[in-house]
């Protein structure tokens, strides 16, 4: 515990945030912004004293019910309540992910992209938004099922959309990529989601049986070249820029290509060719 950092840390918080931001009347009588210590306390359900001692660099070390209450009532976001805990000599509690929540800012980014290829992934392989022209190049992502609805179960069950997306020579990289990814989760959470779709690809898919024993990590190749097939458009050379956003695991996939060439102008013509469907 690193009393000194935890109190500046604390201190800088609170002076950062106004009445109004928590529920509070501002007052005619105060002079200064930021709230005031027994604001805080209030606001964590503890008393003025105790929380004057935390900022003060003394008393007992906060317990995790005493942090998990001060990053509430100071509004913190998940980094600033990590490093609270790091501060208090606390591991981090595991963050509870909502998969299905895209963040206002990434809605903002994806509606400026309506005219390209972008769709956001879950950190499971999870298509949770599309663009129209996403759609027209990879077909629908976001009409499957269960398990169905992650790319590598997908992928090693053998689903002809997203298999004939690829030609058939990058399909083994694409397999280990497809493995790797799924990995990062798996590591990161073994007994949730991702531990779900592993085993159950464990025990249907050979392929991925192989590749998952290789324990490859980093195989992703999101800055390389890659080649995609389109039922009525052939061949499309495109690179997939990825914007990751780290408060919920989530990635923004941007598919280009390199202004001139036949796949740009290919791209072009994805919104006048319709949902793709195999």
């Amino acid at each position: 515990m690193d009393r000194a950092l935890l109190a500046d840390f604390l201190r800088a918080r609170r002076e950062a945030l106004q009445p109004e931001d928590v529920g509070l009347p501002r007052g005619p009588r105060r002079r200064t912004g930021g709230l005031r210590r027994e604001e805080v306390a209030a606001l964590a359900g503890m008393s003025a004293d105790y929380y004057g001692r935390i900022e003060q660099q003394r008393g007992p070390a906060p317990s995790e019910r005493i942090l998990v209450a001060l990053a509430r009532a100071l509004r913190l976001n998940q980094s600033e309540r990590d490093h609270l805990f790091v501060l208090g000599g606390l591991s981090a509690p595991r963050r509870i992910l909502r998969d299905d929540h895209i963040s206002p800012t990434m809605m903002r980014i994806v509606s400026s992209l309506s005219d390209v290829p972008a769709i956001v992934l879950s950190r499971f392989g999870e298509a949770l938004l599309q663009t129209p022209p996403a759609v027209a190049l990879l077909g629908d992502y976001t009409r499957y099922l269960g398990l169905s609805r992650y790319l590598a179960h997908r992928w090693f069950t053998g689903d002809p959309l997203i298999r004939g997306l690829y030609p058939v020579e990058d399909h083994p990289v694409r397999g280990r990529v497809f493995a790797a990814e799924i990995r990062d989760a798996y590591t990161a959470d073994p007994t949730g989601k991702a531990g779900e779709i592993v085993a159950a690809l464990l025990e249907t898919s050979p392929e991925f049986a192989n590749i998952w024993r290789l324990h490859e990590v980093g195989v992703t190749h999101h800055h390389d070249l890659k080649r995609y097939l389109h039922p009525e458009l052939g061949e499309l050379e495109l690179y997939a820029e990825m914007l990751l956003d780290p408060e919920q695991y989530q990635t923004l996939l941007v598919f280009t290509a390199v202004p001139g060439s036949p796949s740009h102008g290919k791209l072009k013509l994805l919104a006048t060719v319709g949902v793709r469907d195999r």
